[in-house]
């Protein structure tokens, strides 16, 4: 509480402040949950997203849901990349919720490509706000063609 009796807000990240980029929307859907931003370090995407009131659940943290569509959204991207842009679907996704996130926290998914076949790809990504991990993936998805 502030001394007029207030909540204190803490000051909402700035990924374009930060060295981050806004990744495309690709979808309506992803518009809908986003944006997005992305960036790169040592060769590796990474992806983010600003907590909006739009991702919050009914006790006031991030919805589960959320973080399973950030982790699909962001593993998906990195392993389209992996793949030279060809397309994908989602065949498997697993996510274990570490911890708690907050409005106006800027969730972090750091994505790596544990395998490719010919038809599919299996990644895993650690989900962090800041560098405390928040959540788990992995996934493996199925390599349709050129994109």
């Amino acid at each position: 509480m502030n001394d007029d009796g207030t909540k204190s807000r803490k000051p909402v990240f700035d990924p374009a402040a930060n060295g981050w980029e806004s990744a495309a929307a690709r979808s309506a859907f992803a518009e809908l949950v986003g944006p997005m931003w992305r960036r790169e370090d040592d060769g590796r995407p990474r992806f983010g997203f600003v907590v909006a009131a739009k991702h919050l659940n009914r006790i006031g943290i991030v919805h589960g849901g959320m973080m399973m569509t950030f982790a699909d959204q962001a593993m998906g991207l990195a392993a389209s990349r992996a793949t030279g842009g060809k397309r994908h679907a989602t065949i498997d996704l697993g996510v274990q919720f570490v911890g708690a996130v907050h409005p106006g926290d800027f969730v972090e998914a750091r994505t790596e490509v544990v395998r490719i076949t010919r038809a599919v790809i299996f990644m895993h990504a650690k989900m962090l706000v800041r560098e405390r991990i928040v959540a788990t993936a992995s996934g493996i998805w199925k390599i349709l063609g050129e994109g």
